[in-house]
């Protein structure tokens, strides 16, 4: 292939040589703008390509965006939902707690804790005065 390019070559060059001048500008001009459709539609292509390439690079990043932000909703769920579990085991051992006490305070009401209208105030409180003196106390003999 190579020897028909150098021999189409040779053969371009003696056309040239033997062509009139104008029609070696019109030639050149032809020439120069077939090579200028040539580069735009070059640039066009590799545009074109670069853009394809972006937009299917924005649109695996949506998706990539779109799979983490649904694995943290159900993450998120998950949580609640565990919280929600102890939270309702942590009332119901309140309530059992509760429960308990309840019961041992009314079998045992012997150890009840005095309510504040059960303990004496100040003014029920016996002063020096009111204690016994050694006189007053009987003896055994008497």
């Amino acid at each position: 292939m190579s020897t028909f390019k150098k021999a189409a070559g040779k053969a371009v060059k003696k056309i040239v040589e033997y062509t009139p001048e104008p029609i070696k500008d019109e030639l050149k001009e032809t020439v120069k703008d077939k090579a200028k459709e040539k580069f735009i539609e070059n640039v066009q292509d590799k545009a074109d390509h670069a853009a394809d390439k972006l937009e299917d690079a924005k649109n695996e990043g949506a998706d990539k965006l779109h799979d983490k932000a649904e694995e943290g909703k159900e993450k998120a769920q998950e949580t609640l939902l565990k919280v929600k579990d102890k939270i309702g085991n942590a009332v119901e051992a309140g309530k059992d707690f509760q429960e308990k006490i309840s019961s041992n305070q009314n079998e045992k009401d012997d150890k009840k804790i005095k309510g504040v209208s059960q303990i004496k105030g100040v003014s029920r409180i016996k002063s020096y005065k009111d204690v016994k003196s050694s006189n007053d106390i009987k003896t055994m003999g008497s």
